[in-house]
């Protein structure tokens, strides 16, 4: 039987997750281990192959609240890489 009560439930908040659509507006840039950037400024759709969504308006993360780290991340490849400098400097003309 039911009844009109409520009582607390404590619970452990783990996850945050994160879903951006971007449209055609995405803004990003790589660095080295000094803090210089390393070719142009991506600004485009979301780039694929560097984990951060697979449909190009959305970026899809779940961060780890009590790590701060992202838990569905898989580093890109060089290649992947490769693919996102040459695309931000064909797109930077």
């Amino acid at each position: 039987m039911k009844i009109g009560m409520q009582k607390t439930v404590e619970v452990e908040v783990k996850t945050l997750k994160v879903c951006a659509k971007c449209c055609d507006m995405c803004s990003a840039s790589l660095h080295d281990q000094d803090g210089a950037q390393i070719g142009e400024d991506w600004d485009n759709y979301v780039p694929m192959g560097m984990g951060l969504g697979e449909d190009g308006d959305y970026i899809q993360i779940d961060i780890d609240l009590e790590t701060g780290r992202i838990l569905n991340w898989d580093p890109p490849t060089k290649e992947a890489i490769e693919q996102f400098l040459e695309t931000a400097q064909e797109n930077s003309r």
